[in-house]
């Protein structure tokens, strides 16, 4: 279960910390660069330097979404125009119009280094490495504009260090991301198979009694006519629940390798939520009691089922995450329009995204409540513990 924020938060922080670090560098490259008696070129080429500085915040600074086209291109130019001006320098002072000194430009080194660590990150896939490299060669010519006797090369082979530091960073940040992405959509993957398995049992079922109410019908029709009839309306009523289903499911996925013939399995309900949690308590210390509001029969089988996956989620969270939890309350609610369903423990110990497993098993619940048109959400109480919430739409349902 995630807390909303959390990572945003961390993300915040670092920003703001690599611009007053930024800052401080720019200041020292400015007061290095303006000291008493500097030539007036010194002074500009010290302002240069800080306003390149700031183009590199430019591009590191945003938030940008993966696979981004403009962040390679941008990185790209940047580091092109930082080389140009290197070679602008090592080129006036080969021709004796220009002496070295004053400082390179740290804080140019710093954005530069950032600007590769972004790029690699989230940059687009067949750009991002080229334009990490320029960037990277651009940091690692910086101190070539102060001189370049043997200490401003070893200064140079540093800072290609950090930068080819910055981008083993980002790829494997970028990898870890990746990694979470194929995790998540088999997980989605998973549970819209599941729910259609549960769906072709549903409507197997169905289908089956239309067909021996068919044929017993078939048989009684001469000696009892008004039996026909009654037989008649639950195969109208049987169809009619069925093709709702249908329409309800449609986009959703069906595993391709699943048998023709699956077992005709009864289906777990919200009418199975008591020997769940008789099951729950006697495998821990926190019980967990139930409290129903309002009629359960007649609910849309595909509402029931995930009502039931609801609960027993809840039930698991709150037994591996909750230890300390005294109790867990199960509250089920049904309105003329709508099926509420809540599960919360009054657990102390605080829980975060890692401490709920990664949020994989809420995310395949909220594919499954999505799916028919509800909502769920998870997060701390308002006096403690945490509170699983989930709301089914029963108005566009047949019901039962």
């Amino acid at each position: 279960m995630n807390a909303p924020g959390f990572s945003t938060w961390w993300v915040r922080l670092g920003q703001l910390a690599g611009l007053a670090a930024l800052a401080l560098l720019g200041a020292f490259d400015l007061r290095y660069g303006l000291y008493t008696g500097a030539s007036a070129f010194e002074a500009l080429r010290a302002l240069g330097q800080v306003v390149l500085a700031v183009l590199t915040a430019v591009v590191w600074l945003p938030v940008h979404r993966q696979g981004s086209r403009s962040l390679p291109l941008a990185a790209f130019v940047l580091g092109a125009i930082s080389l140009a001006v290197t070679f602008g320098f090592v080129v006036l002072s080969a021709s004796g119009r220009y002496l070295f000194g004053g400082s390179w430009g740290l804080a140019e080194s710093a954005g530069m280094i950032a600007v590769v660590f972004v790029v690699t990150r989230w940059g687009a896939a067949r750009l991002a490495p080229w334009a990490a490299v320029l960037a990277a060669l651009a940091a690692a010519a910086l101190p070539l504009r102060a001189g370049t006797e043997y200490v401003y090369v070893i200064f140079g082979l540093l800072q290609a260090l950090a930068a080819v530091g910055a981008a083993a960073i980002g790829i494997y940040l970028r990898v870890v991301a990746a990694g979470r992405e194929r995790a998540i959509a088999l997980v989605r993957a998973e549970q819209r198979a599941e729910f259609a398995r549960d769906l072709h049992d549903f409507i197997a079922h169905h289908v089956t009694g239309i067909v021996v109410q068919a044929q017993g019908a078939r048989f009684v029709a001469e000696q009892d006519p008004q039996r026909v009839i009654v037989a008649l309306e639950q195969i109208e009523r049987a169809g009619a629940e069925t093709m709702a289903s249908m329409r309800r499911m449609v986009g959703v996925l069906r595993n391709p390798d699943a048998p023709p013939d699956a077992p005709l399995a009864p289906l777990a309900g919200v009418a199975d939520l008591a020997p769940l949690l008789e099951g729950h308590n006697g495998t821990t210390t926190t019980p967990a009691r139930l409290y129903v509001d309002g009629p359960l029969d007649g609910l849309p089988v595909e509402v029931s089922t995930s009502a039931y996956r609801v609960v027993m989620e809840g039930l698991t969270n709150a037994r591996q995450h909750a230890p300390d939890a005294r109790s867990v309350a199960v509250s089920v609610r049904r309105t003329p329009d709508w099926l509420l369903v809540r599960v919360a423990d009054d657990g102390a110990t605080p829980r975060s995204a890692p401490a709920r497993g990664h949020g994989f098993g809420l995310l395949g619940l909220t594919e499954r409540v999505r799916a028919l048109g509800g909502t769920i959400t998870a997060g701390p109480g308002i006096s403690g513990g945490w509170v699983l919430d989930a709301a089914f739409p029963l108005r566009t349902a047949v019901a039962r």
